[in-house]
């Protein structure tokens, strides 16, 4: 049933951010989808006009306004780049919410996120089954690069996968609580679902290293989503529900900074936690307001908080040769990107090698990549050719997200490129010392 009280809400609110847009066209010449489709409908100022009818679209061809909009990546660079100050990211969001509480969720949507996502417990459980299961519908297909194709059928656009992991981390250390050492500081540790189901060897990373910094950490039991896929497709309700589900977790221990490596749930708890959970009461918004401005990427903490600094090396000094992806919602959402670099300076044997654009997003996009998997892999092949022309053996990044879709471009090419955290860099130099 529509809530026409809070969907007024919502379009009263869409409606004065709309009015920012000068329609100056800036955001064509950074905005990915665009460069591969040059379709004005793909372009942030196209969506923007589009929207100033929203209301009358929505009675008229609610479903063709639906798809102009899944049609964006939410990278975030068009309101990186627009002279005017328009948070596109912000509107496009508002406007997904306002659809889906028109039209309702899709059937499918409805069970991932309000049946299975939103209920964290029997969500993980699920997920293990499946990692059990998985052998029976996919394959090796690099093993150089530990991705997977379909054994029976070909995976959709015949995609190469990671695997979920044989144990995840939340049963490898299913919570913790570790007094500060020399630091005296503690932080929460935030995992994510894709660190926790696919990279676990992520988090063990981050504990590594904050462990070798004296820093105590809490992890409660059981902690969710950040709810970033269900906001993406509009469902309030699942993201409130997944939003009051961590707040409730976290309280439960004291610590002076909320960590994780994780690029899109640290701009999610950080921008999105407070600004988009209207079904909070006003004490769990506070809540929420608090531990955003707490929280930080895991490159952030270790240089910005803890003083982690490049170690001097020459310029010919041996070593591995990495390049370094930016992930759009750690550099254009936070205007994180010296920190990375910083981390990647301080782990002995490897050197920077800037690719160009490497702020470019990769084209993954979380849903758009399993919607638009055509235009995912568009974008994606060119990040691939930016990292072969450094001649580079790794790319590190601070997104598993990115990570699964770099690995998806390089797997699928058969290219012999490391894909790593720049965490794991970092924990494993700290190992050697």
């Amino acid at each position: 049933m529509v809530d026409m009280k809070r969907l007024s809400v919502l379009v009263k609110e869409l409606e004065e951010r709309l009015t920012v847009c000068t329609r100056c066209g800036m955001c064509q010449s950074v905005c990915p989808v665009f460069a591969e489709t040059c379709r004005e409908s793909d372009v942030a100022r196209g969506k923007l006009a589009l929207l100033d009818g929203l209301v009358e679209g929505m009675f008229k061809d609610p479903e063709g306004v639906r798809e102009r909009l899944s049609r964006c990546l939410l990278c975030g660079s068009c309101a990186a780049n627009c002279p005017s100050g328009v948070r596109a990211l912000d509107i496009f969001l508002e406007a997904r919410a306002i659809l889906t509480g028109y039209m309702g969720l899709h059937p499918v949507k409805k069970i991932i996120f309000r049946g299975m996502l939103a209920h964290p417990k029997f969500f993980d459980g699920l997920m293990e089954w499946g990692a059990g299961l998985q052998g029976f519908f996919i394959k090796p297909a690099n093993t150089f690069q530990g991705t997977s194709c379909g054994r029976i059928l070909p995976l959709p656009g015949e995609r190469h996968v990671k695997a979920l992991a044989p144990v995840p981390f939340h049963r490898a250390v299913p919570s913790l609580n570790t007094a500060p050492g020399a630091s005296g500081i503690k932080v929460g540790f935030f995992p994510g679902c894709l660190v926790d189901k696919v990279y676990p060897n992520v988090a063990s990373a981050v504990l590594s290293a904050l462990e070798h910094h004296g820093t105590g950490v809490f992890l409660p039991e059981g902690p969710g989503c950040c709810g970033i896929p269900a906001l993406s497709s509009g469902d309030l309700p699942a993201f409130d529900r997944l939003v009051r589900h961590n707040l409730e977790k976290f309280a439960e221990g004291e610590f002076d900074y909320l960590v994780t490596a994780c690029a899109t749930c640290t701009a999610t708890i950080r921008k999105y936690w407070p600004a988009m959970s209207r079904g909070l009461s006003g004490a769990e918004r506070k809540q929420a307001e608090a531990l955003a401005e707490k929280t930080l990427d895991i490159s952030q903490f270790l240089v910005d908080k803890l003083g982690v600094t490049a170690r001097n090396a020459p310029e010919d000094a041996p070593g591995t040769m990495v390049t370094y992806h930016d992930p759009c919602h750690l550099k254009k959402s936070l205007g994180i990107g010296a920190q990375p670099r910083t981390i990647l300076a301080a782990s002995g044997g490897c050197r920077l090698v800037e690719m160009d654009e490497p702020d470019r997003c990769c084209g993954c996009g979380g849903s758009f990549n399993l919607q638009h998997y055509g235009l995912s892999a568009s974008i994606g092949k060119r990040k691939r050719e930016d990292i072969l022309r450094t001649g580079c053996a790794v790319v590190a990044t601070s997104c598993p997200a990115c990570m699964l879709h770099i690995a998806d471009m390089l797997s699928r090419a058969g290219d012999r490129v490391r894909v790593r955290h720049t965490i794991e860099i970092y924990a494993e130099s700290l190992a050697r010392r």
